[in-house]
């Protein structure tokens, strides 16, 4: 889902108007008989200003680009190959709904989140201000063994496909989902307090946002030896792609931190590798007029470690620069926070309720808008940098 934000992000910055289309009866042509063996060929070199982006997930296809006409030519040209139905602009994709306002698009899961509620089958009326309480410890072996396992599970894996919109939810849904193999009655107790949350904020998604000018920036945060089971630390990232949040994750650690420093130079880590694959990703599709991209962390001593690393062997291969900040964005995803913070970072995260006029349902439509080659990625001969 990574891809498909990035590329509606990029979409909404450029103006440009995305289109979908489904090939029919996808999976009633998918048994071979015979072996087929593929090359992953070298790509199609550029040759003008037009820019066509094709996104395929299965049956399901995305179509974007600066120049209507070549778009129209392509749609022309899969349907003479293969069964396809046009579904004009993009407004339901893989579960999720597509909203288009003046400052942007915005992306929602209200369908999937009232069936995940109605199907619960627990008492939701009563809702909650954030996914967790304050210092939420959860752990591995206390209190009784819950008598539905596979109910939990369910509700867990419902979860995690409502973070595609909700990086809100991340840290609460790790943290669950590290007790699948034998939940218990405390862990179903926080399950119901994230379900009365997201009861209460259904029609929550992220705003991918119009901006004059495409940037990335990253942030990362860790939680140090918050596990009680284990005492890994948590890693939290997200970037932002034109002020639009685009890849977010929450994830436990592999190996225990012996200091907090350890901890944060380790979810930079992560995040480091996440801004290098995006940014080739970027380059890719025609956006190389990035700067340097700045990965935000909030430990003094891991900046330390990854400005030095002449003193630091085992982190040469790690070239990231980072500066302070007092916004700590990635504290969403490594603890649960008190309800004035906590809402206070989803406004910066880009995490938005939906529009009035799209609260109806899923079939609000855009407009179509004409497309210009002017719009497009800008291209400089300096390209994109990691610092």
């Amino acid at each position: 889902m990574t891809i498909v934000r990035c590329i509606i992000a990029l979409a909404a910055s450029m103006q440009w108007t995305i289109y979908q289309l489904d090939v029919n009866n996808a999976f009633l042509h998918g048994d071979l008989h015979e072996e087929v063996y593929m090359k992953v060929p070298e790509g199609i070199p550029k040759s003008g200003p037009h820019i066509t982006l094709v996104a395929v997930y299965v049956d399901d296809i995305l179509l974007t680009g600066n120049h209507l006409p070549t778009i129209v030519a392509l749609k022309e040209h899969l349907h003479d190959v293969f069964s396809i139905k046009d579904l004009g602009v993009m407004s339901y994709f893989l579960g999720i709904e597509v909203g288009y306002l003046p400052d942007g698009i915005i992306l929602t899961q209200k369908k999937f989140t009232k069936s995940l509620l109605a199907e619960s089958g627990f008492d939701l009326y009563r809702t909650a201000a954030a996914p967790l309480p304050i210092n939420t410890k959860l752990l591995v072996d206390e209190g009784d063994i819950y008598d539905k396992p596979e109910h939990y599970r369910t509700l867990v894996g419902k979860l995690n496909f409502l973070t595609h919109t909700r990086p809100d939810l991340c840290y609460a849904v790790q943290l669950l989902g590290q007790f699948m193999h034998l939940p218990r009655v405390p862990h179903v107790a926080a399950l119901h307090h994230v379900l009365q949350y997201v009861a209460g904020t259904e029609g929550q998604g992220i705003l991918l946002k119009v901006v004059d000018t495409l940037t990335l920036q990253a942030f990362s945060d860790s939680d140090w030896a918050s596990c009680p089971n284990t005492r890994k630390s948590i890693t939290g990232y997200i970037l932002l792609f034109g002020n639009s949040p685009v890849p977010w994750k929450s994830k436990k650690q592999g190996t225990v931190s012996k200091s907090s420093s350890e901890a944060e130079y380790r979810a930079m880590a992560a995040a480091a590798s996440e801004i290098t694959w995006l940014v080739r990703l970027l380059e890719e599709i025609g956006v190389t007029d990035l700067k340097p991209v700045t990965l935000h962390c909030d430990n003094q001593s891991a900046i330390y470690i990854a400005k030095n690393p002449v003193f630091h062997e085992r982190t040469k291969h790690i070239e990231i620069d980072c500066h302070f900040t007092r916004d700590k964005l990635a504290n969403v995803f490594t603890k649960a926070l008190p309800s004035p913070q906590f809402y206070d970072l989803l406004s910066k995260l880009g995490v938005s309720p939906a529009p009035p006029s799209l609260r109806g349902g899923v079939g609000y439509t855009a407009p179509v808008a004409e497309t210009s080659s002017a719009s497009q990625p800008h291209n400089n001969k300096g390209g994109a940098g990691l610092t």
